[in-house]
């Protein structure tokens, strides 16, 4: 998973910036090690789902992958 710029904190941003921001900031350079693959993401502290979704996206791109997510707390 690579994250392709740096962005500001989101911390003062509403819902929609939050997912507006992160929408295709991170990729994967070679998905086929991911291919039928299930991936478990895991986030610190679960606020939008924004940087979640992003890295799931990225993930799905590999053929036959399931994507779940961990996150140790809700904001």
């Amino acid at each position: 998973m690579k994250r392709l710029a740096d962005t500001k904190t989101q911390t003062r941003k509403n819902l929609y910036e939050r997912w507006q921001n992160v929408d295709t900031l991170f990729d994967l350079s070679d998905t086929t090690r991911l291919e039928y693959k299930h991936v478990l993401l895991i986030d610190d502290v679960l606020t939008s789902g924004s940087t979640l979704e992003a890295c799931g996206k990225a993930v799905l791109k590999a053929e036959g992958a399931k994507v779940s997510f961990f996150t140790l707390c809700r904001a």
